[in-house]
């Protein structure tokens, strides 16, 4: 049990974004900074008072400190803007494993197994015509067709990949991993307009999905992945069929056009439209400055919006499941779903 809870201790201090100094400051002097280190190493084992007032600074359940580790985060793949520091890496990274260890749990309580297999894993990736091709492979044994994707986080979810949406700041983009080996995990900044969200997510899939050969280096990987997500979200066939296969110049109002209908962003499109040779090298180049011109333009304030939606709804819907089926008490589901007991009962009402 002491090191389950020196581990609790030092992965919510982790999450609040606390050094030992500042943790230790917090708590008003009820222990040092030197008794918190310990307590990390589990060489000492803080009393029920300490524990108590640890919950209230750090903001969490107080069974927290007492839930085992059942998971692990492996292969992440975590990008990040030169001006995310490195406690706010490790404040999102414990986030996404906390969310994830709740997920899990709830599964386990309706005893569900994850069986997730990668169906474009035998194709090498070398160059973007294989990006396109695992696409077309993956859109045939996913069996989701070439129109445009509706919701892409519940088709996520529905292929036994793990989304976790975190409010975080611009400088986050999101990561992808492996939850205990073989659970698709990916994780996205909520503060997100909706089709970059969506395209983020698609990007990270790619990342967990695509076979990239060795020689490819770390800036091609990601070119590749943007790529896929473009492909998945508008793949060549459809691509083409609106576009055409050349074009010379192309109207603002026909991007938006397809922006609303496709929920793909005007630069990505024009990313897309320059990668299948439909326009030209110099025709890119001299749309990126027009676009870097104007931040308006850059966030494509006004210049459309995809209508559908695009949330993460599956964690709930199996926790109401697991509650409604007495599988766990509610103080047990208020617990996972990390709310207070009464704000989870106004909620969950059971017919």
């Amino acid at each position: 049990m002491k090191e389950i809870v020196a581990k609790r201790i030092k992965s919510a201090r982790g999450l609040a974004g606390l050094s030992l100094r500042e943790l230790s400051e917090k708590l008003d002097g009820l222990v040092s900074y030197n008794a918190i280190s310990k307590y990390e190493k589990a060489e000492m084992m803080p009393d029920s008072k300490v524990i108590l007032q640890m919950a209230k600074v750090l903001n969490v359940k107080l069974d927290y400190f007492f839930r085992p580790f059942t998971i692990s985060i492996e292969n992440i793949e975590f990008r990040k803007k030169s001006k995310l520091g490195v406690k706010k890496v490790t404040s999102i990274k414990e986030e996404v494993i906390d969310s994830i260890t709740r997920y899990i749990e709830v599964e386990q309580f309706l005893n569900l197994e994850s069986n997730f297999k990668n169906p474009i894993k035998n194709i090498a990736i070398a160059d973007g015509d294989a990006v396109e091709k695992a696409v077309n492979q993956l859109i045939k044994d996913w069996n989701i067709g070439i129109n445009a994707l509706p919701n892409v986080i519940e088709l996520l979810e529905d292929k036994e990949i793990k989304v976790i949406e975190i409010d975080a700041d611009a400088d986050f983009d999101g990561f992808s991993g492996w939850a205990t080996g073989n659970i698709p995990v990916i994780v996205i900044n909520a503060q997100f307009p909706v089709e970059r969200k969506r395209f983020t997510a698609l990007h990270e899939l790619g990342h967990l999905l695509l076979n990239f050969n060795d020689t490819l280096s770390e800036k091609e990987i990601e070119r590749m992945c943007h790529r896929f997500a473009g492909a998945m979200l508008m793949p060549q066939e459809t691509f083409l069929h609106e576009l055409g296969k050349q074009r010379s110049k192309i109207s603002l109002s026909e991007l938006v056009a397809i922006k609303e209908t496709y929920g793909i962003s005007i630069q990505a499109i024009m990313a897309r439209a320059k990668d299948l040779n439909v326009i030209s090298e110099e025709r890119f180049i001299n749309f990126r400055r027009w676009v870097n011109q104007d931040q308006n333009r850059k966030k494509e304030i006004n210049l459309g919006s995809f209508q559908g939606r695009e949330s993460s709804s599956r964690f709930k819907q199996l926790l109401y499941r697991a509650a409604a089926e007495d599988l766990v008490s509610l103080n047990k589901a208020a617990s996972l779903a990390n709310m207070k007991v009464a704000d989870f009962r106004k909620e969950f009402v059971l017919l």
